[in-house]
């Protein structure tokens, strides 16, 4: 697979027994959305100490052993470890047994072995087996990789993948814009939707935002990725989704 980028912080609990854990994850690349906006505080992963050979993610929790960080940058150019983009997605080795909702228990949905991307300020980073893992839960895992392409994501919950629509790459008068001038459109086409989030029963509610659709949605919002053709797209819950166009 192609690379992915985001960093993990937050708190989560674990119990520790004597089982090993599954092989490396591939990767997805993502582009950050510029919607965060609190301080990125860098954290050295917790080090889990030798004597323990297992851990158990409890409640809706779930362990991802992380992709690689980037060692180059598009252009070859060798990058220091200090700028090298932490992954932001890879391989779930181990699930918690679920949670409970009303008087309903709920599994955790996402299988082991499954690629995944998830929210980038999401999970405790821990360093466990030689590897880097993170601790997360269930809701932070944006969606399942089923192929190298983004394109091919499915979401999970209340998210949506949207086709992103091209930005005009001129003004009204016919002057040309770069790249970096270009307004970052804020329409698209829904690819995908997530089954819904669970109610106060414990089940899902449908999105009412079909795929096929073309909506507007809240500017800044959700996490953008590029294709393997380059065609950009964006994951984000149906809530930032504000209109449906026709």
């Amino acid at each position: 697979m192609s690379s992915v980028q985001l960093s993990g912080a937050g708190v989560a609990a674990v119990a520790f027994t004597n089982k090993g854990l599954a092989s490396p994850p591939s990767a997805l690349r993502v582009c950050s959305s510029r919607r965060s906006v609190r301080s990125l505080v860098v954290r050295a992963a917790t080090v889990v100490t030798p004597k323990y050979t297992s851990l158990k993610p409890l409640g809706d929790r779930v362990l991802v052993k992380l992709g690689a960080a980037e060692e180059k940058t598009a252009g070859g150019i060798l990058l220091p470890s200090t700028a090298q983009s932490k992954p932001q997605g890879g391989e779930v080795v181990a699930v918690g047994a679920g949670r409970t909702v009303g008087d309903k228990k709920i599994e955790v949905g996402i299988q082991i072995g499954a690629e995944v991307v998830y929210s980038k300020y999401a999970g405790t980073e821990v360093e466990f087996n030689d590897s880097k893992h993170l601790i997360l839960k269930e809701d932070d895992i944006i969606g399942i990789l089923e192929s190298d392409d983004v394109k091919d994501m499915k979401p999970l919950n209340d998210r949506v993948l949207i086709k992103v629509a091209e930005a005009e790459d001129r003004t009204p008068g016919g002057l040309i814009l770069t790249e970096t001038t270009k307004e970052k459109p804020s329409i698209g086409t829904v690819v995908a939707v997530g089954p819904g989030p669970l109610d106060d029963e414990g089940k899902r509610q449908p999105l009412s935002v079909p795929a096929g659709s073309t909506v507007l949605y809240v500017k800044y919002a959700g996490i953008e990725f590029k294709g393997a053709d380059g065609t950009g797209y964006i994951v984000l819950r149906a809530s930032d989704v504000m209109a449906v166009l026709s």
